[in-house]
Order: C-alpha cells, then sequence, then structure tokens
C-alpha cells in the first residue's frame, strides 16, 4: 500500500486510528484532511503522463509505418540488415574524414601559401625599387611556384559568386584576413586548376596565380573512389553469399507446399545450407515420411474394415435372394442399399485421397458430364470457363469435391451455374443455384461431419451429412478452401480456391 492510499484511507474514516490501542476515537485532525485532499489533487490520474505514455501516444504509428514499408521476403531484409550498416558506416566515416583529414588538409595547405603571399608582401613594401622587385616576383615563381605581377593602383573586381559547398574559399579568406589584413580578392571557380589572389597595396594591386593543389587537398576523391568500390565489392560477395544461404530455405518452403498439395518430393531435393536449415530440412524428411507410413497404415486399415463390412453385406443379400420374393425382402435389400450408401462415405471421408498421386485433368469434359447428368434429372446446369482447362490436382478427390457440390445444387434447385477461371496463380470455381440457400449463421456448422439441415430424422430424406465435409477436406488438402455465400440467383453459391 502506498503512501497516499494509507492518507486517503486515514481521510475518510470517521471514528479514528484503527493502530492506537487503548485510545479513544476521534476526529481526523484539520492538517491531515488537508494533507489528504492534496494528495488527493496529486493523484496518479492526474499527473501529467510518463514518458513512455508519450511514445506511446502520438508515435504510436511508426512502428507500422515501418512495417508496411519494410520488405517482407527473408532475402531483402537480409540484404538491409547487411547495407544499412555498410552506409551508416560510410557516413560517419566520410564526415569524420571531412572534418579531421579534409579541412585540416586545406587548412594547412591554405595557411602555407598565404604565409608564402605574405613574405612577398613583406618584401615588396621593404624594398621598393624596380629592380629588386622584379627579381622577388622571379623568387616568387621559381621558389614558390606563384605567379605573381604586380598591376597598376585600382579597385578589387566586385566579390565572385561562391560555391556552396567549397571550403576552399572560406579557410583562404580567413588566413588571409589573419595573415595581411588588407583588402583581397579571390576567385576559386573561374580555373579549375589555379586559384587567383589579389591583394591591393600601396604600390598597386597584387596578382597572384597559385595552383590549386597547393592551398587545397584536391585528391580527396581517391578516397571516396577506393570507399565506393571496396563497398561495392563486398556488397556483391554479400549478395552471393546471402542467395546461395537463403536458397534452400526457399527450396525447403517449395518442398513442403508441394507435399501439402500432394505432389511428389523433387528428386534434387536435400539438405543443404547452414546447419540449421539443414537440420530443418531433416526435420521436414523425417515428418514427410512419418505421415506417409501413417497415411499407409490407416489406408491399409480402412481397405480391411471395408473389406469385411462389404462381405457381411453381400452374405445378407445371399441370404434374402434364396427367402424368396416379397415385400418384406425389399425392405430389407432397400435397408441394405442404404447401409452400403453410408458405409461408402464414412469410408470415403476416413479415408480422403491423401495417397492419390497428382495428375492433369481437364476441366471441360469434366463439366460436360455434369451438364449430362443435370439433363437427366429434370435440371439445367450451365458454366462457363476461362483461361487454362488443364488444371493439376489429385483427380479423383477432385471429381469427389465437385461432384459433392453439384450434387447438392441439383439437389435443392432446378438452375445451376458454374464459373471457372484458371489464371497463373489461382484456380476459381463457383457454383450457384436457386434453392432455398443457407442460413449465414449455419454457412460454417455444415462443414462439420455428421451435420444435416434437412429436419428429417430418417436417412431417405437427406444425405449423411459428409458431402461438405470431404468437399472442404478436399480443398484443403489441394491448398485451398470452400466458401459459401449468397447466390445471384437467390439460392447458394459455393466458391472453390485452389492455388494453381
Amino acid at each position: 500500500m502506498t503512501l497516499i492510499d494509507r492518507i486517503f484511507r486515514s481521510a475518510r474514516r470517521p471514528r479514528g486510528w484503527p493502530g492506537l490501542r487503548g485510545q479513544r476515537s476521534r476526529r481526523t485532525p484539520a492538517p491531515l484532511a488537508r494533507l489528504a485532499e492534496a494528495a488527493r489533487r496529486l493523484a496518479p490520474s492526474r499527473l501529467a503522463p510518463s514518458r513512455l505514455d508519450v511514445w506511446r501516444g502520438p508515435l504510436r504509428p511508426v512502428p507500422r509505418i515501418v512495417r508496411r514499408f519494410m520488405p517482407k521476403g527473408l532475402y531483402p531484409r537480409s540484404l538491409i540488415i547487411i547495407i544499412a550498416p555498410m552506409v551508416l558506416l560510410q557516413c560517419v566515416v566520410t564526415v569524420v574524414f571531412m572534418e579531421r583529414h579534409w579541412a585540416l588538409v586545406t587548412e594547412r595547405l591554405s595557411q602555407g601559401v598565404v604565409q608564402d603571399i605574405a613574405a612577398v608582401v613583406d618584401l615588396i613594401e621593404l624594398d621598393r625599387s624596380a629592380g629588386d622587385l622584379d627579381a622577388i616576383l622571379d623568387i616568387a615563381q621559381r621558389r614558390l611556384d606563384l605567379n605573381i605581377a604586380l598591376l597598376p593602383a585600382g579597385e578589387l573586381p566586385p566579390p565572385a559568386p561562391k560555391p556552396f559547398f567549397n571550403i576552399l574559399d572560406g579557410i583562404l579568406s580567413e588566413e588571409l584576413t589573419r595573415q595581411i589584413g588588407r583588402p583581397f580578392w579571390i576567385d576559386t571557380v573561374g580555373n579549375s586548376k589555379i586559384v587567383e589572389i589579389r591583394i591591393r597595396l600601396d604600390e598597386g594591386i597584387l596578382r597572384v596565380f597559385a595552383p590549386r593543389n597547393s592551398a587545397y587537398a584536391s585528391n580527396t576523391h581517391i578516397f571516396l573512389i577506393w570507399m565506393v568500390g571496396t563497398s561495392l565489392v563486398l556488397l556483391i560477395i554479400a549478395v552471393l553469399f546471402l542467395r546461395n544461404q537463403i536458397r534452400p530455405i526457399q527450396t525447403l518452403a517449395a518442398a513442403a507446399e508441394d507435399f501439402g498439395r500432394g505432389k511428389p518430393m523433387p528428386p534434387e531435393f536435400r539438405p543443404r545450407g547452414a546447419s540449421e536449415v539443414r537440420q530443418a530440412s531433416v526435420a521436414f524428411i523425417q515428418m514427410r515420411d512419418r505421415i506417409e507410413r501413417q497415411i499407409e497404415q490407416r489406408t491399409r486399415m480402412l481397405n480391411g474394415v471395408s473389406h469385411d463390412l462389404r462381405t457381411v453385406l453381400t452374405r445378407f443379400r445371399l441370404q434374402l435372394a434364396l427367402l424368396g420374393e416379397g415385400e418384406d425382402q425389399d425392405a430389407l435389400n432397400s435397408d441394405i442399399d442404404e447401409m452400403q450408401r453410408m458405409l461408402e462415405g464414412y469410408l470415403a471421408f476416413a479415408k480422403g485421397e491423401a495417397g492419390e498421386d497428382v495428375a492433369e485433368i481437364d476441366l471441360e469434359p469434366l463439366m460436360e458430364r455434369y451438364q449430362a447428368e443435370a439433363e437427366l434429372k429434370g435440371r439445367k446446369l450451365s458454366f462457363e470457363i476461362t483461361g487454362d482447362t488443364r488444371v493439376t490436382v489429385r483427380p479423383d478427390a477432385f471429381t469427389r469435391m465437385i461432384s459433392n457440390l453439384v450434387a447438392n445444387a441439383i439437389r435443392h434447385g432446378t438452375t445451376v451455374q458454374m464459373t471457372l477461371n484458371h489464371d497463373f496463380r489461382w484456380l476459381s470455381i463457383a457454383i450457384e443455384d436457386d434453392g432455398p440457400g443457407i442460413a449465414a449463421e449455419q454457412r460454417e456448422a455444415v462443414f462439420k461431419p455428421f451435420v444435416r439441415l434437412d429436419p428429417a430424422r430418417n436417412l431417405d430424406a437427406g444425405g449423411t451429412g459428409l458431402g461438405l465435409a470431404i468437399a472442404r477436406d478436399v480443398a484443403r488438402a489441394h491448398g485451398g478452401d470452400i466458401l459459401l455465400s449468397d447466390s445471384a440467383l437467390g439460392g447458394l453459391r459455393a466458391l472453390i480456391r485452389i492455388p494453381a
């Protein structure tokens, strides 16, 4: 319990202090009441939000924006993990180099050039004779690499425009002001290899042409070229290495997806890559073998059960045939037929088609067969196919799925319309009817086994309740699903979506 809570409790008790034994109850003192009122005003609900609350408030959408623009794949994210620190390091190194090396070297070079010019100015002011002036200018050109000329007195040219990112203008101007202290004019833009400096003297205008590399660190681009070139080489090596490391992960994902869709494992699939990827590949192969063994055992068991049950039903038929004809025999034969149909449905649901190999089938003949069956039952079925009519699926399971949905549509409606669209990514099949449809709250429940919307209790009035369950299991085994919605015809619309 905090101190503020204790003050609140003490201030609200009308009797007295519970901890003081042997004393009479008395009202809360006035100072304590005032302290409690002040504490109530300073309660945490009235205080300013903490730093964490501020961070979670206006800055809360920042992680969402970052996640929205971040790539989703492992390969581009790995490249960002490598490139981002490299770029950041280069930026830091470049800034440090510009501040500590480039600017410092330029300052030292400019300082040396200005010192030479200041020495020439001092010599000119000490000896004003024409002969000695020519000698001074000749020595400056031969020894100091400065082309110096003394122009007649006049005004300095107007200031030249200074480039924004040129560091030489600022450093050179500071050195001329500090060492010479006379009016000057500089031009570092006109000729890229020459720096022109003009200084006003008493004798006239001293014009100096100095080599640019004598006052400026002009070899900075070499450092940048080496840095960028090395980074590109390292980046190419990283891209090649990452591609080789991520390819086994992509192969493993493709093998897992093919296994989920019932396709055989690629013959070239084998554990490769890093140790963790190899371990995952080995675990996937072992899991696949265990699932295949389990499916094979279940298939053998169901085959044995179905054989035994069919044998018993066949024996019943033979015994009824020996009893002679009659109404009881017809009823018993009908019950046996119903038991046979139920048995086939239960075994089909329990067995599934997981062990079936994939193959390529043509959708158009299949739709024509459904159309002919609908005409025999007095129903109207039309279909429209867009895209490639050839699909790679488990033929028996795929046919069973379509047959169950078409049978339901024909049973409950008079007009059935099928729309098939096969592109490079998905196979979509929409089956619509004009029947009574299914209520929205019951559309998910009908996919459960043994669920029938028909209120009749006998199985003659409805199916076994396994048709839609088998259809959804087949669709999900192919990597897709089945969705139910309202149809434009007024009944139910069943949409099948399977990866192409």
